[in-house]
């Protein structure tokens, strides 16, 4: 029966997961303009609605396009022309959405780098990008004047978080972990934001570039499919067939409602799914610079969001917290888990709370990757079959190839996760030979994505991811590549060899574990290790930090001469 009925469906749909659309939205057409024209698009008839919401503090949509314009404005009068690269390394605050839109809004390219990445990492990402001007949070000046003047980067604006606060607030910041931080004095090179926001009061020349959805739009990061840290650089396009294909799956969203925007704007999952898109669809976003999961019951009762998007992480901390036994969860409309997976178990569990405190949704899984702007599959119309992914958001294609000889392989046959659609990458930055392993263009002229993951799809066109060909850990929602930290490590002169894992965390999900070998004649000391930590601390993202550092005389090999990485797993059970 299940032969006839495939042969029926094969002859009926394009693809399996046709039948969860109505023919007519089965594909999408990407506007042709800007992230900012789209932007301003739609919602034209819908300015004096809430946009932006800060500690309770308050932008219409009308405000919000005043004040992109102000910053277009004053980066154009300090020299930012169409194609030049600004960096922005902020964490979620007004600030970091204006200069993200005003840098698209004059047709430069916006970079955009975690405010907690080490200094190597700063000054590597704004050499690889020509970055020639960078809006950074205070916190991160400390680590940005050491490296600055070995860039292009010409002048720097510094952002504190309590420049958008309610009075009272800031007041409290600048009482308390303000005063303690580090800024520059005030120059040519280092502006503060609302100094830099009056530079272009008399700028009065045209700041709206004629862009098309093919100019490249933002540089975001990620290790791709072998662990070495890679600019992927997206078009307009690319963001902006996120927002058409979310019209579709999700129809309901409009300007009543509000999305918790926890994940960070440096963050694919963030920038497109936490402020892009629900901003798009007329619905206001409710800013979190920094995210304390002890506090999470408070933020809800507070703000009331009817979107909550998070990693499998998120989700963790809201079932954990203990103050959430009163906590009502009734206006919860979309509880949208993405960045990992979660397990069947740990699905049914977070399901279960949400049901016990009122929520009539349930949580809903999508797959994606940063090469591919975000989500690619999304749990919509039906779909979302526990334990798995979802169905491909329309206009994308997802097909399961065999890992040995990349031919496509029958409907519930485990392979490699292969991806096509309008959200797909341009390519990496200046990085032919890694985009040509990860891109590959088939007979007909179709772009797609190898994304180095196992999974399988059902009769039904639901996909189901299985797990990682690459070795990738998963920390808090981030990808963290052990064969990057293991390079940070041999750095240290002292080093012989090392090896990093990922251990269970029974927050962060995994955090990485090195294990090291020091040179003959080295012995392991507390200055060593010391030595040793402070190195990685210095090159590493506080994220990829290794949580734990064990030394050995020597690690396990594989029969080929490699270090048995699944060996130091398995002691790790």
């Amino acid at each position: 029966m299940k032969s006839i009925k495939n042969v029926i469906q094969k002859l009926k749909y394009k693809h399996p997961w046709d039948k969860f659309y109505q023919r007519d939205e089965r594909t999408i057409e990407v506007p042709n303009m800007s992230l900012y024209e789209l932007l301003r698009e739609q919602n034209k008839d819908n300015l004096d609605s809430i946009a932006v919401n800060y500690f309770n503090k308050k932008w219409t949509f009308r405000q919000l396009f005043n004040e992109i314009n102000q910053c277009a404005k004053a980066m154009r009068s300090q020299g930012i022309r169409p194609g030049d690269v600004v960096t922005i390394c902020m964490a979620n605050t007004p600030e970091a959405v204006i200069s993200f839109y005003a840098v698209n809004k004059i047709g430069a390219i916006a970079n955009m780098i975690h405010p907690l990445s080490a200094e190597e990492e700063i000054k590597a990402s704004l050499i690889a990008t020509n970055s020639v001007m960078l809006v950074a949070i205070n916190l991160s000046y400390a680590k940005i004047k050491e490296v600055v003047d070995k860039t292009n980067v010409y002048k720097t604006i510094i952002v504190s978080p309590s420049d958008s606060m309610p009075l009272y607030l800031k007041v409290g910041y600048y009482l308390t972990a303000g005063r303690k931080i580090e800024v520059p004095k005030k120059s040519e090179a280092n502006v503060f934001w609302n100094d830099f926001m009056m530079k272009g009061k008399n700028y009065t020349e045209k700041v709206l570039a004629k862009t098309t959805k093919d100019q490249h739009a933002v540089i975001l990061h990620s290790g791709g499919t072998t662990g070495v840290p890679k600019n992927i650089v997206l078009t307009n396009g690319n963001i902006n067939a996120i927002v058409e294909q979310a019209k579709i799956i999700l129809p309901e969203i409009n300007n009543r409602d509000s999305m918790l925007t926890i994940l960070p704007l440096f963050h694919c999952f963030g920038l497109v799914v936490g402020v892009h898109a629900p901003l798009c669809l007329g619905a206001s976003v409710i800013l979190i610079p920094q995210f304390d999961a002890k506090r999470f019951d408070k933020l809800l009762s507070k703000y009331h969001p009817t979107l909550v998007p998070g990693v499998p992480t998120l989700f963790e901390a809201l079932i954990t917290n203990k103050y959430m036994d009163n906590v009502d969860l009734s206006y919860v409309k979309y509880a949208i888990s993405g960045g990992d997976t979660l397990s069947v178990a740990k699905n049914e569990e977070v399901n279960k709370f949400l049901r016990q405190h009122g929520c009539r949704s349930h949580i809903i899984q999508g797959y994606g990757m940063t090469e591919t702007t975000g989500p690619v599959t999304f749990g919509a119309l039906g779909s979302d079959v526990l334990g798995s992914v979802g169905i491909p958001l329309p206009s994308n294609e997802v097909k399961i190839v065999s890992v040995d000889t990349r031919e496509e392989v029958p409907l519930g046959e485990t392979g490699e996760i292969c991806i096509s659609g309008p959200t797909v990458m341009v390519g990496y930055l200046d990085n032919e030979k890694e985009t040509n392993e990860i891109l590959e263009v088939d007979k007909r002229g179709k772009v797609w994505v190898h994304t180095g993951d196992l999974g399988y799809m059902n009769e039904d066109g639901v996909l189901f991811f299985a797990q990682r060909l690459k070795r990738m850990l998963i920390v808090s929602g981030y990808n963290v590549y052990p064969s990057h930290i293991e390079d940070v490590i041999m750095e240290h002169e002292a080093v012989l060899n090392c090896g990093v894992i990922g251990v269970p965390h029974p927050y962060k999900v995994q955090v990485p574990k090195a294990y090291i070998v020091l040179k003959n004649g080295v012995k392991v000391t507390s200055k060593i290790k010391r030595d040793i930590k402070e190195h990685c601390e210095k090159n590493l993202a506080k994220y990829m930090l290794p949580k734990e550092y064990e030394f050995r005389e020597s690690l396990p090999k594989t029969l080929i001469g490699k270090v048995d990485y699944r060996q130091l797993e398995k002691e790790n059970k």
